[in-house]
Protein backbone atom coordinates (compact mmCIF):
# COMPACT_ATOMS: atom_id res chain seq x y z
CA UNK A 1 0.00 0.00 0.00
CA UNK A 2 1.26 3.47 -0.89
CA UNK A 3 2.30 5.42 2.18
CA UNK A 4 1.52 9.12 2.66
CA UNK A 5 3.55 10.91 5.32
CA UNK A 6 1.44 13.54 7.08
CA UNK A 7 3.42 16.40 8.56
CA UNK A 8 1.86 18.62 11.19
CA UNK A 9 3.08 20.75 14.06
CA UNK A 10 3.48 18.71 17.25
CA UNK A 11 2.37 21.74 19.24
CA UNK A 12 -0.72 22.31 17.12
CA UNK A 13 -1.63 18.65 16.60
CA UNK A 14 -4.50 18.49 19.12
CA UNK A 15 -6.14 21.61 17.67
CA UNK A 16 -6.22 20.00 14.22
CA UNK A 17 -7.59 16.60 15.27
CA UNK A 18 -10.68 16.86 13.04
CA UNK A 19 -8.64 17.94 10.02
CA UNK A 20 -6.11 15.15 10.48
CA UNK A 21 -8.87 12.57 10.85
CA UNK A 22 -10.56 13.86 7.67
CA UNK A 23 -7.27 13.66 5.77
CA UNK A 24 -6.62 10.13 7.04
CA UNK A 25 -10.14 9.04 6.12
CA UNK A 26 -9.79 10.34 2.55
CA UNK A 27 -6.38 8.74 2.15
CA UNK A 28 -7.66 5.35 3.32
CA UNK A 29 -10.71 5.60 1.02
CA UNK A 30 -8.37 6.28 -1.90
CA UNK A 31 -6.13 3.29 -1.09
CA UNK A 32 -3.27 5.01 0.72
CA UNK A 33 -1.73 4.29 4.11
CA UNK A 34 -1.60 7.52 6.16
CA UNK A 35 1.30 7.96 8.57
CA UNK A 36 1.30 10.87 11.05
CA UNK A 37 4.87 11.12 12.31
CA UNK A 38 4.05 13.11 15.47
CA UNK A 39 1.51 10.42 16.42
CA UNK A 40 3.66 7.41 15.56
CA UNK A 41 7.09 8.48 16.80
CA UNK A 42 7.86 8.67 20.51
CA UNK A 43 10.64 11.17 21.08
CA UNK A 44 13.33 10.19 23.55
CA UNK A 45 15.39 13.11 24.93
CA UNK A 46 18.92 13.04 23.55
CA UNK A 47 17.90 10.92 20.55
CA UNK A 48 17.54 13.81 18.09
CA UNK A 49 19.62 12.14 15.37
CA UNK A 50 17.60 8.92 15.62
CA UNK A 51 14.36 10.88 15.37
CA UNK A 52 15.47 12.68 12.22
CA UNK A 53 16.90 9.48 10.71
CA UNK A 54 13.47 7.89 11.18
CA UNK A 55 11.70 10.91 9.67
CA UNK A 56 13.98 10.81 6.60
CA UNK A 57 13.40 7.05 6.24
CA UNK A 58 9.62 7.42 6.54
CA UNK A 59 9.50 10.31 4.08
CA UNK A 60 11.70 8.44 1.59
CA UNK A 61 9.29 5.47 1.70
CA UNK A 62 6.27 7.69 0.95
CA UNK A 63 4.63 8.59 -2.35
CA UNK A 64 3.51 11.96 -0.96
CA UNK A 65 4.25 14.33 1.88
CA UNK A 66 1.00 16.01 2.93
CA UNK A 67 1.50 18.85 5.38
CA UNK A 68 -1.19 20.62 7.38
CA UNK A 69 0.47 23.89 8.14
CA UNK A 70 -2.17 26.26 9.46
CA UNK A 71 0.35 26.93 12.21
CA UNK A 72 3.93 27.40 11.06
CA UNK A 73 6.40 24.86 12.42
CA UNK A 74 10.13 24.54 11.82
CA UNK A 75 9.98 20.73 11.94
CA UNK A 76 7.34 20.60 9.22
CA UNK A 77 9.45 22.95 7.12
CA UNK A 78 12.36 20.54 7.50
CA UNK A 79 10.14 17.64 6.41
CA UNK A 80 9.13 19.61 3.31
CA UNK A 81 12.79 20.29 2.50
CA UNK A 82 13.64 16.61 2.88
CA UNK A 83 10.77 15.57 0.60
CA UNK A 84 11.72 18.17 -2.01
CA UNK A 85 15.35 16.98 -1.96
CA UNK A 86 14.13 13.40 -2.48
CA UNK A 87 11.76 14.45 -5.31
CA UNK A 88 8.71 13.36 -3.32
CA UNK A 89 5.63 15.48 -4.10
CA UNK A 90 4.48 17.86 -1.39
CA UNK A 91 0.84 18.82 -0.82
CA UNK A 92 0.53 21.85 1.47
CA UNK A 93 -2.89 22.41 3.07
CA UNK A 94 -3.84 25.22 5.42
CA UNK A 95 -6.97 26.85 6.76
CA UNK A 96 -7.93 29.96 4.76
CA UNK A 97 -7.61 32.38 7.67
CA UNK A 98 -4.14 31.12 8.63
CA UNK A 99 -0.81 32.61 7.69
CA UNK A 100 0.60 31.25 4.41
CA UNK A 101 4.18 29.95 4.41
CA UNK A 102 5.97 31.21 1.31
CA UNK A 103 8.91 28.86 1.82
CA UNK A 104 6.72 25.76 2.12
CA UNK A 105 4.53 26.99 -0.73
CA UNK A 106 7.62 27.44 -2.87
CA UNK A 107 8.60 23.78 -2.42
CA UNK A 108 5.10 22.35 -2.74
CA UNK A 109 3.61 20.70 -5.80
CA UNK A 110 0.16 21.95 -4.81
CA UNK A 111 -1.18 24.35 -2.19
CA UNK A 112 -4.74 24.02 -0.93
CA UNK A 113 -6.47 26.59 1.26
CA UNK A 114 -9.60 25.16 2.87
CA UNK A 115 -12.62 26.60 4.67
CA UNK A 116 -13.70 23.66 6.85
CA UNK A 117 -13.37 19.89 7.27
CA UNK A 118 -15.67 18.97 4.38
CA UNK A 119 -13.95 21.45 2.04
CA UNK A 120 -10.59 19.98 3.06
CA UNK A 121 -11.79 16.41 2.42
CA UNK A 122 -13.14 17.26 -1.03
CA UNK A 123 -10.05 19.17 -2.11
CA UNK A 124 -7.65 16.46 -0.90
CA UNK A 125 -9.75 13.77 -2.62
CA UNK A 126 -9.69 15.76 -5.87
CA UNK A 127 -5.91 16.19 -5.64
CA UNK A 128 -5.37 12.47 -5.08
CA UNK A 129 -7.60 11.56 -8.02
CA UNK A 130 -5.85 14.04 -10.34
CA UNK A 131 -2.36 13.07 -9.24
CA UNK A 132 -2.48 9.33 -8.62
CA UNK A 133 -5.17 7.99 -10.95
CA UNK A 134 -3.76 5.81 -13.64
Amino acid sequence: MKKVYIGISFKGRKEKENEVEQIKKVLIEKGFHPMVFVDDYVYVPGKDKEMMDQAVKDISESVLLLVELSEKAIGVGLEVGIAAALNIPVLYVYQEDSEYSKTVGGLSDRVIAYKNDSDLSQKVANYLEETFSS
